[in-house]
């Protein structure tokens, strides 16, 4: 790579941070962070370890970032800072090989990797996705090394493809499925072979191989919870992310088909037939009942690839055939998008910093009081929480346990979508057993903490303001107190 690619890549990085924020703690990052804080700190997390470790089984990514944090000697928030910034880089470098490959020229070629970087956190139709998330996570590296995989593919490097895949497959063994089924549908479509779909479909039959113990009837209760595993109960305008992007690749292939752009029509006829495939294997999974126990699975997570790809077809037919060497068409185009982005993720996280820098003390009160918890509390103590806190007003999203490094009983939001995930294990039961337990938490009273300490062992509280109870509290803001439970 020459210097002034990096250097240009390097400032679509920072662009990117800037227009798409960075919020280390949020959203999934309690299921992930936890996982890497009981590496690093056995004694931590006494208590409900099981709602995040399950996940952890099935990644190296928790041992990945500890590794990290042994080796550099660098506190855990830098070093998540640090690769989230470094996998926003390396994803823009595989998109920049990517479009090297379908775009004959520099305008094509930049306009793709500029599109990728403006539209990261767009979300994904009905998944529950985005492009790219705000903060690290196992996904933050199967994204550059999927597409390095597929670049690998294109220039018939094949033991440089298995080894993406490979990378991809021990930390996020999901996106790998969706990975090998482009890649062979990349590598066949050209043959009139019944193989190409057996293929396909094949990589999805493992999936039914997790079912191992007919889940309880909290579990199905559970699922049915989560309408976005179930096509049939999207939105019209989800659907409509499903077919809009199929639409617009139809129409991309024939661009590229009446231009001669042989690479670009094979990668846009390979990405329709990819979808196409998934969105069946959606309605598959997600109509009969008798399947319904695989629709956590979630065929259409393939949508995430197929948008990243999408949008770097489109950036750079736009740069190559619209955009050119013309400074204000570019600025007419992308300063848009990277505004509307941006005013959306100010809008998601209103009570937060849009970027939360290392060490920066927390602006949302939520996050002040788990830091203080963090910093004022024994390793060993379990909280009790409102249920749907992640929920509340000025909360947006943050995880206690990520962020305080400390045990809590079982959420309503978090901990109930990744119970969803494990059917042979009983953590929904669990789940719905704990967050019955705290029902009606804003009328608690003490012989009510009470009862939660006697039957989990609950020694704190977080409790949401204007609260009257007359308790220990050590600490409080404007928006929460922290309760010592004597």
């Amino acid at each position: 790579m020459k210097r002034k690619e990096f250097a240009i890549l390097f400032l679509l990085t920072l662009a990117a941070l800037f227009i798409h924020g960075y919020h280390p703690f949020a959203e999934d990052a309690e299921i992930y962070v936890p996982s890497i804080v009981k590496i690093l700190h056995p004694s931590y997390y006494a208590f409900g370890e099981k709602f995040f470790e399950a996940n952890a089984r099935l990644t190296t990514f928790p041992h990945l970032i500890a590794a990290f944090v042994h080796l550099t000697h660098m506190p855990l928030d830098w070093t998540l800072f640090c690769a989230y910034v470094a996998s926003i880089f390396l994803l823009l470098l595989a998109c920049l090989r990517l479009a090297t490959k379908c775009f004959s020229t520099p305008a094509g070629q930049w306009s793709a990797t500029t599109m990728i970087a403006c539209l990261l956190t767009l979300p994904v139709a009905g998944t529950s996705l985005y492009i790219f998330d705000q903060y690290l996570n196992p996904r933050s590296i199967s994204a550059f090394a999927v597409v390095f995989a597929i670049d690998a593919a294109m220039e018939n490097r094949y033991w440089r493809t298995a080894l993406w895949l490979l990378l991809t497959a021990v930390i996020h063994p999901f996106m790998t499925v969706f990975a090998v089924v482009f890649i062979i549908l990349w590598l066949f479509q050209n043959h009139e072979s019944a193989r190409v779909p057996a293929a396909s479909a094949a990589c999805f039959v493992f999936f039914a191989g997790f079912s191992l113990k007919a889940p309880s009837s909290i579990y199905w209760h559970c699922l049915e919870d989560h309408r976005y595993y179930f096509l049939p109960r999207w939105t019209w305008y989800e659907w409509m992310g499903i077919l809009a992007p199929l639409a617009i690749l139809w129409w991309c292939n024939k661009i590229a088909k009446a231009r001669g752009h042989i690479v670009l029509a094979r990668l846009t006829r390979t990405l329709f037939l990819f979808e196409s495939i998934c969105f069946v294997a959606g309605l598959i999974v997600t109509i009969p009942r008798q399947l319904e126990i695989l629709a956590p699975y979630q065929p259409m997570r393939s949508l995430q690839l197929a948008y990243l790809l999408l949008f770097l077809v489109v950036g750079g037919q736009l740069g190559e055939y619209v955009l050119k060497k013309h400074p204000l068409r570019w600025a007419v185009l992308f300063l848009p998008i990277a505004a509307g982005l941006c005013i959306a993720q100010v809008r998601l996280f209103p009570a937060t910093r849009h970027v939360e820098w290392p060490g920066a003390a927390p602006l949302n009160p939520w996050l002040e009081a788990f830091d203080w918890i963090r910093k004022n509390t024994p390793t060993n103590a379990i909280f009790a929480l409102d249920p749907n806190y992640m929920a509340l007003p000025e909360e947006n999203f943050q995880g206690f346990r990520a962020t305080a490094e400390r045990s809590r009983l079982a959420d309503a939001k978090k901990d109930w979508s990744d119970a969803v995930l494990y059917p042979w294990l009983p953590l929904a039961d669990d789940v719905f057993a704990q967050t019955q337990a705290a029902s009606g938490w804003k009328s608690f009273g003490i012989a009510d903490f009470a009862r939660l300490k006697e039957k989990y062992g609950v020694s704190w509280v977080v409790l949401q303001q204007p609260d009257a109870r007359g308790m220990d509290c050590p600490y409080e803001n404007t928006a929460v107190k922290v309760c010592h439970l004597e």
